[in-house]
């Protein structure tokens, strides 16, 4: 992508300017982001989505017995009746599952795929949404199907409704007022208040939301996996005392046993290919809630595509797949760059990998996580 190109879908703004003048900044609407959009999927497709056990949903409704949280998934008689107002049904990950969504998705490949989350599709009816809140990451809210009013404003006091089973701010001062028609997309920064209502009856939303992880939650498993990666070297020194170490105070641990320890630890820290290794394997690590169906092959004379659901990603020695990581250099380094942010090899390129790499594919076709496409080279 040439983040340099003006795009309607930034408001005639490109992708660099953008991330300048906005991103984490403030808020941003873009009448007519995509003239003419439609929604990825209608709606009773959306609830036959919401009833499977391998798609996160929930619904928000606030009606006389005040906010109510549900979560999936749901038959369709589980579902308010669509005449019914103030009620919401939202699901998560649309773009692992519906290929409109995924290459609704694709557009906003000028953000890292390290950060990107997934898109979520917010059904409303008349009155519904979710109330006043704030998110911890960027948000794009793309209007697909009727009309959403949106209040925006920043967070000058993050306190919640105690005893609500939603996550409302206390204290939401708007600043802006804005209502959404389809093609209309406002984005919303990090710790920005927003609150957003269906107007005159059925509304769809697809948010496209960017990971922010907290600095705990990212240690916690990178320290994991760097753990379950280390392996004793052939060479490596048991601790051993040193001379004179008879004690008179035999509970006390001793000084040299916990140096010797801080260093083993500090070492395992420093090693910086352990490091890479596993945080592009904690970045591309599928949700828990997603699986593969394997068992393709690759032919020959095909390109190769990657499933929607596989998180494919890179550094200057490795590549990082579905939570696993490989080494590569040379060619077929800048082939496997290629694919991650591409998204796909034609066969003209797949035939230049080396003989491991191909192999690779191979073994990565078998689980499902690429799939071989015919393709005709330009």
């Amino acid at each position: 992508m040439n983040v340099d190109q003006k795009l309607t879908l930034l408001g005639g703004l490109s992708p660099a300017q953008f991330m300048r003048r906005f991103w984490q900044k403030k808020p941003c609407l873009i009448r007519q982001a995509i003239p003419g959009v439609a929604a990825p999927l209608a709606r009773a497709d959306l609830f036959d989505l919401a009833s499977r056990d391998d798609v996160e949903s929930r619904v928000v409704s606030n009606g006389r017995g005040g906010w109510k949280l549900r979560h999936g998934p749901f038959t369709r008689r589980q579902l308010p009746p669509l005449g019914q107002s103030g009620w919401t049904l939202l699901v998560q990950g649309l773009d692992l599952h519906v290929p409109a969504a995924h290459e609704l998705l694709s557009q906003f490949r000028f953000v890292p795929e390290a950060r990107l989350d997934d898109l979520m599709i917010s059904y409303a009816s008349d009155g519904g949404g979710v109330g006043p809140h704030f998110d911890s990451y960027d948000v794009f809210l793309l209007q697909v199907h009727g009309r959403r009013r949106w209040r925006v404003g920043p967070l000058t006091d993050d306190r919640l409704i105690d005893g609500m089973p939603v996550k409302l701010l206390a204290n939401f001062e708007p600043t802006e007022d804005w209502v959404l028609e389809p093609g209309d997309m406002l984005y919303v920064p990090p710790m920005w208040g927003h609150d957003g209502v269906a107007v005159g009856g059925d509304c769809m939303t697809c948010s496209v939301g960017f990971r922010t992880p907290r600095p705990t939650e990212l240690a916690r498993d990178v320290l994991q996996r760097m753990t379950d990666a280390l392996e004793a070297a052939p060479a490596e020194r048991h601790y051993r005392d040193p001379a004179g170490s008879a004690t008179a105070t035999p509970g006390l641990i001793p000084a040299s046993l916990q140096n010797f320890a801080a260093k083993a630890v500090i070492d395992a820290l420093n090693d910086a290919n352990s490091l890479a290794c596993a945080l592009g394997e904690s970045l591309t690590e599928p949700k828990s809630i997603v699986w593969f169906e394997g068992g393709g092959a690759l032919l020959e004379g095909q390109g190769v595509r990657l499933d929607a659901r596989t998180r494919m990603m890179y550094d200057t020695r490795h590549v990082f797949i579905n939570g696993e990581s490989f080494r590569a250099a040379g060619r077929d380094a800048q082939l496997m760059h290629r694919l991650a942010d591409e998204r796909g090899l034609d066969a003209r390129s797949v035939a230049k990998l080396s003989g491991p790499a191909h192999e690779l594919l191979r073994d990565w076709v078998e689980a499902g996580w690429i799939h071989g496409h015919e393709q005709h080279d330009d």
